[in-house]
Parts: structure tokens; sequence; C-alpha cells
């Protein structure tokens, strides 16, 4: 009987992580600690879709470097791990629907943690596209129908990150934390505790929310995340912590 896989959000960090030996150590004690995966099934803030689409099958040699202004190196990396066509059967059959695919690489919130995860890039990887026309409610529940492969081996992945806002990291560059972004975080750990139905009005229910997300792309893989978990699965917080002051580097494994 195959070990049944943990549901993981992984806040995927700068891009310059992928060069970063030293920040990207806790990446790397993480996945050391995880049990490995048949597959890693993955849903991206950087690739949204209206509806659902596979990405690449094949190997994954074509990534894709979704960023500007950065050093040449960072366009030289390569993370060529498996693709994992034959998942596409299983996804199908869960969610019922004859879902479209596109041929586009994995893109940075995708490969640059998991380079430090499994620096092997020896785990076969799908990454499917975030529905932008589902409701917070609806990715939960997408969550939900893919919890099937995590006892087939299969380890769902949302990647994102737990406060986003871009433009006021970069402009203010605040010298701590400011009250709104860390009010915003704890709220995420108290409401993963207690009540996780909260989800599906985060933007109303969390304080400064839209503050912390202008857009909300980087929350919403954490639905897909956290649907996929069973009800009594505590989350655990394996990263934690700011970068640049009011980017959360809060990540978290159900089961």
């Amino acid at each position: 009987m195959k070990q049944v896989m943990p549901s993981l959000f992984m806040s995927h960090g700068n891009p310059m992580l992928a060069l970063d030996a030293e920040s990207s150590k806790e990446y790397r004690d993480w996945g050391n600690k995880l049990p490995m995966p048949k597959a890693l099934l993955v849903f991206s803030a950087h690739w949204e879709a209206a509806g659902l689409v596979f990405g690449e099958t094949a190997r994954h040699t074509n990534l894709v470097y979704d960023f500007y202004g950065f050093p040449d190196e960072l366009y030289q990396v390569q993370y060529p791990a498996p693709g994992a066509e034959w998942l596409l059967d299983d996804v199908r059959r869960l969610l019922d629907e004859d879902v479209l695919q596109n041929k586009r690489g994995l893109d940075h919130g995708v490969w640059v943690p998991l380079m430090h995860m499994w620096p092997n890039a020896d785990v076969p990887i799908l990454q499917m596209s975030l529905p932008s026309d589902y409701s917070n409610q609806q990715l939960y529940e997408l969550g939900r129908q893919l919890i099937p492969l995590r006892q087939q081996g299969i380890m769902i992945i949302g990647a994102g990150t737990l406060s986003h806002n871009l433009r006021e990291g970069l402009s203010r560059r605040y010298a701590e934390t400011p009250e709104w972004v860390i009010n915003f975080d704890h709220w995420l750990v108290q409401t993963l505790a207690s009540d996780r139905e909260q989800l599906f009005d985060w933007e109303n229910k969390a304080p400064d929310a839209l503050r912390n997300h202008p857009t909300p792309e980087h929350f919403r893989p954490l639905l897909i995340a956290a649907g996929a978990a069973d009800a009594n699965e505590t989350a655990v917080y394996p990263m934690s912590g700011f970068d640049m002051a009011v980017f959360s580097r809060r990540s978290i494994q159900f089961g």
C-alpha cells in the first residue's frame, strides 16, 4: 500500500532563490523531511487561465522565465524533471471532464522552490492552470475532488505567497514587517486551526486582506491545497517569517 502523500502550500519566494544556497536552506530541509512522491500535481499563482488546463507532460526542459531585470545566469537555470503524462487520465476521471492541454512549461512559482526541495529533478511533475473563473469555494472543492490522488502517491501542491503586495514592498522598503502583514499572517494560522470554510470569504474576513493581496492569485492556490486536506489533518508550518518585510514566507503542510 502506498504512503498517503501530504498536501502542500509552498511560498515560492523571489526568483533569486534559485541562485541563493543559503536562503534556500529551509526548502532543502523541508524536502528532506517529505516522503518521496510518485509525482507532483502543482497549481501556481503564475499560471491563471479560464478553466482548467494541463501543462507540459514531457520532460521539463523548457522552463518559463516569467520575470524581468534579473541576472543573466538566472535565465540559464534548468530543472529537467520528468513529465507525468500518465497522470492525465486519473485527473480527468476524478474531475469528470475532458481537461484541455497546453505545452506550457513550469513557471518560476514551481521550479524555484522545487529545485531545492527535490534537487535531483527526479520526481515527475504535472502543472495545471489556476482557474481564474472559479470562486474560492470552487477552488476548495477542486482540492477535495483530488484527494484520492494522495492515496496513489501523488503530492498536491499550491504555489503562491501568503502576503503579496509587490508594489508596496518595493516602494516603501519597510525596515520591519508592518502590523497589517503580521495580522493577516496570524489570521490565516488561526483560521486553518479553527474554521477553514472562512477561507471562502477571506477577502472580507481577513484583516487588511486587499492590502496584503491587491490581486488574489498568490493566495488562491492555498484554497486547493486546503481542500485536498482531510478535516482531521492539522496544518503545520515548515517555513515562516517574512522577506522584504511584506512577503510572508509561511508554507503549509497538511498530512
